[in-house]
């Protein structure tokens, strides 16, 4: 059995001072959660959110990670840096990634790689536009994304890896994937991973929804057989709302 991960991606919002004083609201809500939780945010709190989040079982996850140690690399953080500091979680290639800082699919795999060499859970987000879904092309523009992410990896790092299926028509627009569809392609995903290294392999694999979940919308999403899991954006924001997600 996977167990289900829901992580926070808290993108530009929220200020140290916000966001420690959520931690510590959502922390008692989530006690008992059987599922993962994970909190991802900005850079500049997350010393804070890891001390915050310290002896309760939310874990702490950066927005991104750059594919080199150190160097000439202006505004870029490095996977040292956020290994030093405690970060447990990375998200790679989410999809405003890709739209505003031109990131591709052949940088998502160099970041997985460097999430890998430094101990880091990443969490690799995949999906099309509106456009590319009229085209019919979803599924074909997924397992691309897919397996260019996976490209080198070894079995057992596939079987860490978190995919997040994010329609990118779903985000943050208030539209969301009928189950049906968010299955349809979480399928696709467990599928080519599966003719990749295999069906055991693929079995481990957790893949998270990520287009506009929200608590009203979550039960039926997460009874799908192939979603494990939620990457929250709107709905994390708030603590009580993302407990009830969690819970």
């Amino acid at each position: 059995m996977r167990r289900e991960i829901l992580a926070a991606n808290w993108k530009m919002n929220h200020t140290n001072a916000s966001g420690v004083a959520m931690i510590k609201e959502l922390a008692p809500l989530v006690k008992d959660a059987k599922a993962e939780v994970v909190v991802c945010a900005p850079y500049l709190m997350l010393t804070d959110l890891i001390e915050a989040a310290r002896g309760t079982n939310i874990g702490i996850g950066a927005e991104n990670i750059y594919f080199e140690d150190k160097g000439a690399f202006t505004g870029e953080v490095s996977a040292p840096m956020l290994k030093e500091i405690g970060v447990e979680y990375v998200i790679i290639g989410h999809s405003e990634r890709r739209q505003y800082f031109n990131e591709t699919d052949e940088t998502v795999n160099k970041k997985v790689h460097k999430a890998f060499e430094y101990g880091f859970t990443p969490i690799v987000c995949v999906g099309e536009s509106l456009e590319q879904r009229d085209y019919g092309v979803t599924n074909d523009l997924v397992r691309y994304q897919t397996k260019i992410a996976l490209f080198g990896l070894d079995a057992e790092q596939v079987k860490k890896v978190v995919i997040a299926y994010e329609p990118v028509w779903a985000i943050g627009t208030g539209r969301t994937a009928t189950s049906e569809q968010a299955e349809e392609v979480c399928k696709a995903i467990r599928d080519c991973i599966a003719e990749l290294y295999g069906q055991a392999v693929a079995d481990e694999v957790r893949v998270q929804y990520g287009g506009s979940m929200k608590p009203s919308n979550a039960e039926e999403l997460l009874a799908q057989p192939n979603i494990d899991g939620g990457l929250i954006g709107g709905a994390s924001l708030v603590a009580d709302d993302f407990s009830k997600l969690i819970r």
